[in-house]
């Protein structure tokens, strides 16, 4: 959401609208006050086609707008945001979870025009406001009734000259800059506004309108907030030439590792780290690209630091059972800082008195400020839905996590040659080999070990970006019924460098090649093993890290030439806020 009290309403509100596309982009909408009325605008799909429809008025100083990631209900105007009942007009993120109770008990005396649970906050409210006549306090009513996740920016019919805010378990900021106020769900939005920003905690109440901006705890008393200033260069929200921020991401990656590396390494060791040496178990919860970085932290800390390590979804580590001890430590990961049920799964082991340790993006993000320790990737702003430098900060954070521990001057040395030994795999030409990959419907990865936790991100990367069905297995696993799909029009990717099972991963290929599928190896063996291959010349601990860059170009350039969203994959969304 993206919304702006102060002059240009309308033009500010829209820039911060098009820098959070990557949050969602089913549909858009926004609501303005023009001649003392409220005007709302949706349409379907990109931002670009509300866009096209506004009429730009720069006299127009309050605005409200919203790109939505459907949740409840299909992607159409009518449940596309703002919302609007009664005196009512709002935007929101995340999932209510009684919305049907609470429309239930206001069905008289509300019509309902949309399928969504934000169409029912607009009626909960208004309802709030018509018994008390104050707005402050229908919000702070509004706190005990709804359960689930928001982020609420508001506009009321009475109060035309204010906005007003609360969250909870959803990001919202508050940037602020000569009087005037700009609501937002990430920093990006801000940007062109302001670099002066606040965080709101949870059950925070905000009124805010061109003379005052005031924060308010859920008993309605004034909060003296701490004001931050955002410390990074504003160009990270621009592609600076490249021709999708995915790849200029990519390109950010030797500068992120060596940013890291002075960060946490010093005169030869690594310092300022987390010393995770005196838990006898280590628990990782993530989703997605940040499990599989995961996957890679077990492989250093247990091939490094010695300790047993673990690795769950975080959407399913809640339902577990646990055995929980105060030698256990559990580390949460999150490029946002916000992923809904990676939060949830901090909150159980908070609960349960375990130390937790988040490895996360984004500065006083809710994961980190929830977590008993945290440690930053410092990759910046990430724009492409589909992740890289993130994804390759987090395995770095892990590694130097078990280095700490084991402080071998060997790798920590060559640890420090890897960004320009990475420049060679970015520049390599993957065009050819994405050529074949394109023909092909259905895709395989496979590997061992470290090989098969690449394995996992390279197929998630190819199948988010460029839709190709892909699956990734344990090779030891395809002769275990899924070796009954190879055939002539299959192709298996296979991840083959780690020495201890190179071997075996070898006699896999065979067996799927005699049965007629194509193999293509991303390889450190320089010896002809497949179909197709691409060579990683180094070979050591760390060659994951040039596996990491090959894969993202892999994909990049196969989406590319299939001539997809690269950016903005259809029906994902960049901080997955809702569980």
């Amino acid at each position: 959401m993206s919304c702006f009290i102060g002059k240009k309403a309308i033009n500010n509100t829209m820039i911060g609208l098009k820098n959070l596309e990557y949050r969602g982009y089913d549909s858009s909408g926004i609501a303005y006050i023009k001649n003392n009325k409220i005007n709302i605008q949706k349409e379907i799909g990109k931002i670009e086609n509300l866009d096209k429809k506004i009429e730009y008025d720069e006299n127009v100083n309050i605005a409200i707008a919203h790109t939505r990631w459907a949740t409840h209900g299909k992607a159409n105007k009518s449940n596309a945001h703002p919302h609007k009942i009664g005196k009512i007009t709002l935007v929101h993120n995340g999932i209510i979870e009684n919305y049907e109770k609470l429309k239930k008990d206001l069905a008289s005396s509300y019509e309902f025009k949309s399928d969504t649970d934000s169409e029912v906050v607009a009626a909960l409210i208004d309802s709030l406001y018509n018994k008390y006549k104050d707005m402050k306090k229908s919000l702070s009513k509004a706190l005990k009734l709804l359960k689930g996740s928001y982020a609420l920016v508001i506009i009321n019919d009475d109060l035309k000259d204010s906005l007003f805010a609360v969250r909870k378990d959803s990001p919202l900021i508050v940037g602020e800059q000569n009087n005037e106020v700009m609501f937002a769900s990430d920093i990006p939005a801000l940007l062109h506004f302001t670099k002066n920003y606040y965080l709101l905690n949870n059950n925070e109440i905000v009124e805010a309108n061109t003379q005052q901006l005031k924060f308010y705890d859920s008993n309605l008393k004034l909060l003296n907030k701490e004001k931050f200033f955002y410390d990074d260069d504003c160009e990270v929200i621009s592609k600076q030439g490249y021709e999708h921020f995915m790849l200029k991401e990519i390109n950010e990656q030797p500068y992120i590792f060596k940013k890291i590396l002075d960060t946490y390494v010093k005169d030869g060791k690594v310092l300022d780290m987390f010393d995770i040496s005196k838990y006898d178990e280590i628990e990782i919860v993530a989703c997605g690209s940040a499990m599989h970085a995961g996957y890679i932290g077990k492989y250093y800390i247990e091939s490094l630091a010695g300790i047993k390590t673990t690795v769950y979804y975080a959407s399913e580590y809640r339902y577990q059972h646990h055995f929980f001890n105060s030698k256990n430590l559990v580390i949460v990961i999150s490029q946002s800082g916000e992923t809904a049920d990676t939060l949830a799964a901090l909150k159980l082991a908070k609960e349960n008195n375990v130390d937790t340790l988040a490895i996360v993006n984004v500065y006083k993000s809710s994961i980190a400020r929830e977590a008993k320790y945290v440690l930053y990737t410092y990759a910046g702003i990430e724009i492409a839905v589909a992740t890289t430098k993130a994804y390759m900060a987090q395995s770095l954070v892990l590694l130097l996590l078990a280095l700490r521990v084991h402080q071998d001057s060997n790798i920590i040395k060559y640890l420090c040659k890897i960004p320009n030994l990475l420049l060679k795999y970015i520049n390599k030409n993957y065009r050819k080999y994405a050529l074949t990959i394109s023909k092909y419907n259905h895709i395989f990865y496979i590997g061992r070990e470290v090989d098969y936790y690449l394995a996992l991100e390279g197929s998630l990367k190819l199948k988010e970006i460029s839709y190709i069905h892909s699956e990734a297995y344990p090779a030891g696993e395809l002769k275990h019924g899924t070796i009954s799909l190879m055939d002539k029009d299959k192709l298996v990717i296979a991840v083959v460098t780690d020495d201890d099972v190179k071997d075996k991963t070898i006699s896999n290929l065979k067996e799927i090649m005699a049965r007629g599928a194509k193999v293509l190896s991303i390889t450190n063996n320089l010896e002809n093993l497949s179909d197709y291959q691409i060579e990683i010349e180094e070979n050591n601990l760390l060659t994951p890290f040039f596996v990491m860059v090959s894969m993202q170009l892999l994909a990049y350039e196969v989406a590319k030439i299939k001539k997809c969203d690269i950016d903005k994959p259809r029906n994902l969304a960049k901080s997955v806020t809702v569980e």
